[in-house]
């Protein structure tokens, strides 16, 4: 295990972060609100989930990328995920994810041009390859419901 693991273990020990998800009605598009668990949580009672297949929210460079990665491989109706909310303070995982889907990642597993701690995936490139075929849509910092548009 490595530090940026063992700092993560801790970290969910001293600061329990429930790890939510909702599943919505529709299998097209995805909303991920980052650190946004209240705006995560005003989506999950909106209108809004007549029109999504998920809203969830994303707190690692590394763990949390390699399991939206696998949700878009398991799910091949997926063809738009919106990034919304604030980025994770220090990990700056919305950056990172729009790194993945540009540029994709290195010899050492690596997301390209990432400035977070450790954004090592653990998912193939074939994953990653398809990823890249879905479209992101940028609005990093939004965090009022009217502004995320469908």
């Amino acid at each position: 295990m490595n530090l940026g693991q063992i700092a993560g273990e801790v970290c969910k020990i001293v600061f329990p972060v429930p790890e939510e998800k909702f599943i919505g009605k529709s299998s097209g598009i995805a909303i991920c609100t980052l650190s946004s668990i209240d705006l995560l949580k005003e989506i999950s009672q909106s209108s809004l989930m007549d029109k999504i297949a998920i809203a969830a929210r994303l707190f690692s460079e590394n763990k949390g990328i390699d399991e939206l990665v696998k949700y878009v491989n398991q799910n091949p109706s997926l063809h738009t995920i919106i990034v919304c909310g604030n980025e994770v303070s220090g990990h700056k995982t919305g950056h990172t994810l729009f790194c993945l889907h540009k540029y994709g990642m290195d010899d050492s597993n690596r997301i390209i041009n990432s400035v977070s701690p450790d954004p090592v995936l653990t998912v193939s490139k074939k994953e990653i390859a398809n990823f890249q075929k879905v479209k992101l849509v940028d609005l990093i910092g939004k965090t009022n419901l009217n502004e995320i548009i469908i």
